[in-house]
């Protein structure tokens, strides 16, 4: 699929890392810059990607890939401008590569656009470590709300995507959902530190420790 400008393996390293969040439409999507060393990665951009590039102009970064959580439209909308702008490679899991140029399968036409976007360079799997400059962050495949959707596990963060938000879950009940899959999923979640930062996909940052205590569908997979 051809050479990936940011490497991944089960050995990896984290120091500090930069990370910058934007509500994005048309679904109020947060995409996450993850910036080390001049170096970045997208997680999930949406629609309004204007934002994002100017960011990443004023902070000077290289852009190696692109990262989507899982396949639905609103996280994939704008890969094909950092394609396009950034020359950036698409990361995703092999479970959810065909949501990327199906429109049927990222349900893009309940968001008012068909959406048919540039196909998977890589996949990512289960435990691999996405590096970029002297930062890393772990895959954690956390099917569920897609088959192939993933979180993404840092020295203190976790990008849950669609898996967790603050005070719920994600959906189940979409084409491709399990809710047997998912509470196997937050039941792996819940195993991390209660101090972890929250960034989810939609909505505000929280801690595992605070949806353990206060988030129903967490407090189901630890009681």
């Amino acid at each position: 699929m051809g050479r990936l400008p940011c490497s991944w393996s089960q050995k990896g390293r984290f120091n500090a890392m930069k990370t910058k969040m934007f509500s994005t439409e048309p679904m109020e999507t947060n995409c996450y810059v993850c910036s080390s060393d001049g170096e970045a990665i997208v997680v999930d951009p949406g629609g309004t990607a204007q934002e994002i590039f100017r960011y990443i102009e004023s902070e000077e970064l290289t852009v190696h890939a692109v990262i989507n959580t899982h396949g639905h439209g609103d996280h994939i909308w704008a890969n094909g401008l950092f394609v396009e702008k950034a020359n950036a490679e698409v990361l995703i899991h092999k479970a959810d590569a065909s949501y990327l140029t199906d429109p049927e399968r990222n349900l893009s036409p309940f968001m008012g656009k068909t959406l048919s976007g540039p196909g998977a360079d890589a996949y990512l799997q289960d435990g691999e470590q996405v590096q970029f400059g002297s930062a890393s962050l772990t895959v954690i495949h956390t099917p569920g709300h897609t088959p192939g959707s993933i979180c993404l596990h840092g020295k203190g963060v976790l990008f849950s995507g669609d898996t967790l938000f603050a005070g719920s879950q994600g959906r189940t009940d979409l084409p491709g959902g399990s809710e047997e899959q998912m509470q196997r999923s937050l039941q792996r979640l819940a195993q991390l530190p209660d101090d972890t930062v929250v960034y989810p996909g939609h909505g505000q940052p929280s801690t595992i420790g605070k949806e353990k205590r206060s988030n129903p569908s967490m407090e189901r997979v630890t009681t």
